[in-house]
């Protein structure tokens, strides 16, 4: 799709970025720790943080999928368009599902 499209989590793209620049961050910092020798309780708290960041991030762009791309395509009256969108969010909840 072309650059220009808007998708549902556009309006939150800032708010997004924001968040992803602080996990990157934090996965640096990890680094530094491994790389330093800390302790692997220490290490395995800020994994913890880490993956719990990403899953709020993960769950926001899952959100604004639903209620921007599903619900439009359900609302547009195109049953293709629908089961496609359906058949999406479907997979995108059994992959994240598996994450956990």
């Amino acid at each position: 799709m072309s650059a220009s499209h808007v998708y549902g989590y556009t309006p939150h793209k800032e708010q997004l970025q924001k968040r992803l620049a602080r996990v990157e961050g934090q996965v640096r910092g990890i680094a530094r720790m491994v790389e330093e020798d800390r302790y692997c309780i220490d290490i395995l708290t800020q994994l913890g943080a880490v993956s719990t960041a990403l899953e709020a991030v993960a769950l926001k762009v899952l959100e604004e999928h639903v209620q921007h791309c599903v619900a439009g395509a359900l609302a547009s009256g195109d049953e293709a368009a629908a089961t496609e969108k359906s058949r999406e969010l479907l997979e995108a909840v059994q992959r994240f599902a598996k994450t956990r």
